[in-house]
């Protein structure tokens, strides 16, 4: 028997379904596809979803929309992977009715077409299940059908009311589906909105040169907490190795007290399950971990694929790592940067299986301690494809894990790490300052296919990186990319010491100057000049504002002045509308006209409006043009919440 039955151009599918979209627990999820066949006959479709795994799915009509295309959307309730498909197949008594009717109204005669109609509703009961109630009420109809005369026949024969019972128990004998099962990684919301704060545990202290204890750590918790974050990243916090140990700024010569670098993981105190000495105990860290739930901050640990010359893997695994000729193991660079005191792991060692399974286990190892965060160091150097083993491995048991992708690399590259299952992943933000810049990069971000799968985390900065405005500009800056990072993405993150504008770099590059890298840090938190509350304002608004929790609903509005940009973002329903107007000039003062078309903030033509500035506590009557003028010493933006529709 041939197949009539074609399915086509299903949205949303990524890479003809290779990979899975993304959603939060409780999003609609909206389905479309072409469906159709030969000849003229009617058509219907629907939605198969249910979770992955499950042995039955639910079902839910798709609406026509015309030209073949076809509509439906179910909701994801669970934090867990789901699949959905489209079937499709021929209503065959809806299209004899239709046939049917054309027939009747041409003064056509009908008696045989009746009979074939009869014929086709015996046929249907034949084949649907026995003894349903439907069953009987459409046998009834054909008894019925048979006894009528002919007018009442014909009359009974094209009542919707059969064929939404012929519908209900239709076989649907030529019923297509769609395969293979396309697939959704449904998370937690905190996949889609959080506010990272990144510290090395080790910096929290008041001794110099002197490394803080998971327990003294613990008094900066109050701190971070009332910043507003909700997620604490710390950078590792395994041993850290002796060989060639880095000194100040990345030096090759350490000093007596240098303590390394923590992603130089691993010593004779152990490794990647393990915590370094200094900093105490895995029973000091569970009670960091407590601690730190109790006050509303999640800890986020880092994953970092690599080992010091001292890991015990080097030893117990020598097989795990890439050999030179002369016998040595290879460390890592980055030209011009060498890493002496990191050896990077061999993916195409002959001991692949043992390599996963020991990096799947210590994972695991934390998941157990209460960890369901973590960044993922460089994981644009590792095997895509054990990206995509690993992550659904420990989704099968904890699908609550959120994976952030830190890869500042090839633009294919960081997407098809997010395709392969990263939760979030670093961006490009830290470095596109203009307003043009900004508009290309978010709108690619929000408009384009990458908002099915791809979710930003802003970070303002990270150990790694101090960008040229920020060394430059001053607090003003400090404050503007805060600003752009909070309400452009819903997560963002900073690094310690942002809040206290810490801009020293050395010449020349993005790297901090005494980088907190190869040195321990000790900071005077409530130093004069700090945006401590700037921060904890901005946080606060972002929490109570749900437009500033979603990415897609950005849309940017005209400013007259290329140093202003500003743009709007609102809940579906418009009851919380955002304007944000942000001075990219840290150093001038800057003036524009900003125009707010009125279905951007939900009112008519004409019709004036109520926005108060979240920030300053002003309010403004606006309309569709309106001033704006931005002092970075003052404050280098508004964010307006609308107040009141006049």
């Amino acid at each position: 028997m041939y197949e009539h039955i074609v399915i086509e151009n299903i949205t949303p599918c990524l890479d003809c379904g290779r990979w899975p979209i993304k959603r939060i627990v409780g999003d609609t999820v909206t389905v479309e596809a072409d469906v159709f066949r030969d000849g003229h006959q009617i058509v219907r479709a629907a939605l198969l979803w249910g979770r992955k795994g499950d042995r039955n799915l639910d079902e839910t009509p798709m609406d026509a929309l015309g030209n073949d295309r076809y509509r439906g959307q179910f909701v994801v309730e669970e934090n867990a992977r789901y699949v959905y498909t489209v079937v499709g197949w021929t209503d065959y008594f809806a299209s004899w009715q239709s046939d049917f009717k054309k027939k009747v109204e041409a003064g056509r005669d009908v008696g045989s077409d009746l009979l074939e109609g009869i014929a086709l509703l015996e046929k249907i009961c034949g084949r649907a299940v026995k003894n349903s109630a439907a069953v009987e009420e459409l046998k009834a109809l054909v008894e019925r059908l048979k006894r009528s005369s002919h007018q009442d026949a014909v009359r009974l024969a094209l009542d919707d009311a059969v064929r939404r019972l012929a519908a209900v128990l239709d076989p649907r004998e030529d019923a297509m589906v769609h395969k293979p099962y396309l697939e959704i990684i449904v998370d937690r919301p905190k996949a889609r909105f959080s506010s990272w704060y990144e510290m090395f545990p080790r910096s929290q202290g008041t001794e110099p040169g002197k490394p803080s204890t998971f327990l003294e750590a613990e008094r900066r918790l109050d701190d971070i907490q009332r910043m507003g974050f909700d997620v604490l990243y710390l950078t590792p916090i395994h041993p850290i190795g002796i060989t060639n140990r880095k000194g100040p700024n990345n030096s090759l010569v350490p000093l007596p007290d240098s303590p390394g670098s923590p992603w130089a993981i691993g010593s004779s105190a152990g490794g990647h399950t393990a915590v370094d000495p200094s900093l105490g105990t895995l029973e000091d860290f569970d009670h960091f971990v407590k601690t730190a739930q109790e006050k509303g901050l999640e800890v986020a640990l880092d994953f970092a694929i690599q080992c010091s010359p001292d890991h015990p893997w080097v030893r117990e695994h020598p097989e795990w790592f890439r050999h030179r000729p002369d016998g040595s193991i290879k460390y890592a660079e980055n030209p011009p940067k060498e890493y002496q005191d990191i050896y990077p792991i061999d993916f195409d060692t002959p001991d692949q299986e043992g390599l996963k399974a020991e990096l799947l286990w210590v994972l695991l190892f934390w998941i157990r301690r209460g960890i369901r965060i973590f960044r993922v160091d460089n994981p644009h150097t590792k095997p895509i494809m054990f990206w995509h083993w690993l992550i659904e491995e420990i989704h099968k048991d904890y699908p609550d894990v959120i994976f952030l992708s830190e890869a500042f690399t090839r633009p294919k590259l960081m997407k098809v790490l997010a395709k392969v299952g990263f939760t979030q992943s670093y961006t490009y933000f830290t470095w596109r300052n203009t307003k043009q810049e900004l508009t290309e990069y978010l709108t690619e971000l929000t408009q384009s296919e990458m908002a099915e799968y791809f979710r930003p985390n802003f970070f303002t900065n990270t150990p790694d990186i101090l960008s040229p405005i920020l060394q430059t500009g001053g607090r003003p800056a400090f404050q503007m990319r805060l600003i752009l990072a909070a309400t452009l993405s819903p997560s963002f993150g900073i690094y310690s010491g942002y809040e206290l504008c810490e801009n020293e770099a050395i010449p020349g590059t993005e790297e901090y100057m005494n980088s907190e890298k190869y040195e321990i840090k000790v900071r005077d938190w409530n130093k004069p000049g700090n945006i401590k509350d700037y921060i904890a304002l901005v946080n606060a608004i972002r929490r109570e504002n749900p437009a500033l929790q979603y990415l897609t609903n950005l849309r940017f509005l005209p400013a007259d002045n290329d140093a202003i940009l500003f743009y709007v973002k609102s809940t579906a329903d418009m009851s919380n509308v955002i304007l944000v107007a942000v001075n990219l000039d840290p150093f001038n003062t800057r003036e524009a006209t900003v125009t707010v078309p009125c279905d951007s903030v939900g009112v008519a033509p004409g019709q004036a409006y109520v926005v108060k500035d979240l920030l300053s506590g002003a309010t403004y009557t606006w309309s569709e043009r309106n001033y704006v003028r931005l002092d970075p010493q003052v404050n280098p933006a508004h964010i307006l919440r609308v107040e009141q529709r006049l």
